[in-house]
């Protein structure tokens, strides 16, 4: 369910990503913003959106994840070249 929470805050942010780009910052977001194990992730998630200070927070780690990726993406195709 919190995934779908996610799919919701990508949807809203206009970030296409595939099953597994999605699982992997998915797992990142949780261990960056502590909510791991937490009883309620879908809850805890779905509220740190609604948050206008949290929902800054969240939408500067995607940003910063996404660029990370493109940077490594970028790093992999120049070390073929």
């Amino acid at each position: 369910m919190s995934r779908t929470i996610l799919m919701g805050i990508l949807s809203d942010m206009r970030v296409w990503l595939n099953e597994p780009e999605t699982e992997q910052l998915y797992k990142e977001l949780l261990a960056y913003f502590g909510l791991v194990g937490a009883s309620n992730v879908c809850q805890a998630l779905e509220s740190a959106w609604k948050d206008p200070y949290n929902k800054q927070e969240i939408e500067e780690f995607i940003k910063a994840w996404l660029k990370r990726k493109q940077r490594k993406k970028e790093e992999t195709i120049a070390g073929v070249v």
